[in-house]
């Protein structure tokens, strides 16, 4: 295992070693560091133990990481926010710039790094060399494909105020260092035009519209997805303004203030000149929606990860029922229909001050049973979870993980965010019922935290993978087949309670694996998926709506991930399984898994079967 290979045997005993967690957890959520969670000298060790990582990684990932290189450095040149966050260094102040021949150039650059990384493939003989070039080179064809895809069929068209929002918060962040964040308002000038040679972002937008409006037959963004967009400008315009406040960056207000007048004489031009041109179908090309599930890691063909999704469904609802029945009966409720029971369950709802400590609770509860039960190996420091801002809803309405950065990595860790609202059309609020009652905790908790994403980024940064399984395998059906795993490990362990919502997110999950892609052919229409998601997944009218969202304009092709890498997972243990016999080892397999990194399910079914399965 790479974990620990160049760590001195002392230092991964005295990391690995169990700890005191302090009385009140939330005093250190929002620190970039986590003293108050170890002793002093085992902190220290800690952290000494990151650079280790970075600076001696094996001979392979090193070598591997040589020809990651190219990739990222196309990325930070035409993506600098985007590979900023993820930690590559020196681009604070660097912004995306919407010009002319961007994707044009970004293609040729791809390319040219594709035929440099076939011709190294050509000449490797290390096979795990081989297997993350294999990667580079299926990003760099992705990377190709969407754009000629997205430039063939529709206009050019950016949501800026969000695209502004994520560049600034990508600085302004409690695990940001403070000498990095006054890079804020560099970074801000630049959008707002007030730094030399710089076109304000919005006027960049606009033009990059107008030019695609001249190759005939491209297509609008869907009105719904504009409709969306307009009604959160204010949302992420008010996000910057408290983030700026919060982390009192000076020189702000006069860019801030420029940038405000012009997002909003963007949303008077998207009004005036691309509403007209929206289309009312949601659907996309057949082709650009193949190109986002490839792009989103879904390798299973469609049709027959549809039949799958409905026959799991019809299954789960069953193995939900009897489970509902006695909770009915201990309960004394009206109607043993898990329908009902969910809906009582939900009643229980926690607000305000109880939902952070709750969570919290539930965590160590889950990390006992991991480790009474050896169900995976479990780091000595405490997982992050905090509740959203209202702008960071509006980016990302679901309760999600934000992963900590892979590249530079300073002590930084995922966070699980947790949103509490959202609107609907016509501006009406929204309120999420789905995740803030006891319930429902444990399954967050073990596909957010631990044993889920928490612990599958955060593994990749402190055990030390190659960038290419970091990095350019992450996509959704990697990232959260794992994430649904965790679920599925964890229910045998949980209260009725707690099973009864498992299955019923796990439910979820079969049902996006068929109503997204069914949206897509127009076998079925929003109103109908939102009927399935009320009424069968018992989703709250807040949560079933960012779903149709999801499967409609935000992400089209990304749900269907869920379910496509949690088969493939469950698919490749039956395997192990079946080979070893006795022998088969459910922590040792898991942490395996985790030690791939983010390995598509071809190759990490080659790794378990050549490496796990045959030790």
């Amino acid at each position: 295992m790479q974990s620990c290979a160049r760590l001195p045997i002392a230092l991964v005993r005295f990391y690995k070693t169990p700890t005191r967690r302090v009385a009140n957890p939330q005093q250190v959520a929002n620190l970039p560091h986590y003293p108050k969670y170890m002793p002093r000298l085992r902190f220290l060790l800690f952290l000494a133990a990151l650079p280790l990582l970075a600076q001696n990684p094996p001979a392979w990932v090193a070598k591997s990481n040589r020809n990651a290189q190219l990739l990222i450095d196309i990325q930070a040149r035409y993506n600098p926010e985007s590979a900023g966050r993820n930690g590559v260094s020196g681009l604070d102040e660097q912004i995306t710039v919407l010009s002319p021949d961007r994707t044009a150039a970004m293609r040729r650059d791809y390319a040219a790094a594709r035929t440099e990384l076939a011709a190294r493939m050509a000449q490797e003989t290390d096979p795990l060399v081989r297997q993350d070039l294999q990667i580079l080179i299926d990003a760099a064809g992705r990377s190709i494909r969407a754009s000629e895809a997205n430039e063939k069929y529709q206009l050019s068209f950016s949501n800026v105020s969000q695209l502004v929002y994520s560049g600034l918060q990508a600085l302004l962040d409690d695990q940001v260092a403070p000498d990095r964040r006054q890079a804020a308002v560099v970074r801000l000038r630049k959008y707002a035009g007030l730094e030399p040679g710089y076109t304000p972002i919005t006027t960049m937008a606009e033009q990059r519209f107008v030019d695609s409006e001249k190759t005939p037959g491209r297509l609008g963004p869907s009105r719904v997805q504009l409709e969306s967009d307009l009604r959160n400008t204010a949302t992420f315009v008010n996000g910057i303004g408290l983030l700026l406040e919060k982390y009192k960056i000076a020189g702000s207000e006069e860019p801030f203030a420029k940038l405000r007048e012009q997002l909003t004489s963007y949303d008077d031009w998207i009004r005036r000149e691309v509403t007209p041109k929206a289309r009312a179908d949601f659907r996309l090309p057949p082709e650009l929606y193949q190109m986002a599930r490839e792009a989103f890691g879904v390798d299973y063909p469609g049709d027959e990860l549809t039949r799958l999704a409905h026959q799991s469904f019809t299954e789960i609802q069953r193995e939900m029922q009897p489970i509902a029945a006695k909770i009915a009966k201990e309960r004394k409720l009206k109607s043993a229909d898990y329908r009902d029971v969910i809906q009582a369950l939900k009643k229980e709802q926690l607000t305000g001050d109880q939902i952070l400590p709750h969570y919290e609770k539930r965590l160590a509860e889950i990390e006992d049973i991991v480790r009474r039960n050896r169900l995976i190996t479990l780091p000595d420091r405490p997982a992050i979870i905090h509740l959203a801002t209202a702008a960071e809803t509006a980016q990302q309405p679901a309760p999600h993980m934000v992963p900590p950065p892979l590249l530079n990595n300073h002590g930084e860790r995922g966070a699980f965010v947790l949103p509490l609202g959202t609107t609907g059309q016509g501006g009406e609020a929204l309120k999420y019922d789905d995740f803030t009652f006891a319930a429902a905790s444990w399954t967050l908790t073990a596909h957010e935290a631990r044993p889920g994403h928490e612990l599958q980024f955060d593994a990749m940064v402190e055990r030390g993978v190659s960038l290419a399984r970091g990095l350019f395998a992450f996509n959704s059906t990697n990232v959260e087949g794992w994430g649904l795993y965790a679920e599925w490990m964890m229910l045998p362990y949980m209260p009725d309670e707690g099973k009864l919502v498992s299955l019923d997110y796990r439910l979820l999950r079969a049902a996006r694996a068929f109503l997204d892609p069914e949206l897509q052919q127009g076998k079925i229409t929003p109103a109908q998926a939102m009927q399935v998601l009320e009424k069968d997944v018992v989703c709250s009218k807040g949560f079933a709506t960012e779903e149709v969202e999801r499967f409609t304009f935000r992400s089209p092709g990304q749900a269907v991930s869920y379910f496509d890498g949690y088969t493939r997972l469950r698919e490749i243990r039956s395997e192990a399984e079946k080979a070893m016999g006795s022998k088969f080892n459910a922590q040792r397999f898991h942490d395996f898994v985790l030690s791939q990194g983010l390995l598509p399910p071809s190759l990490l079914r080659n790794a378990v079967m050549d490496d796990f399965a045959k030790n």
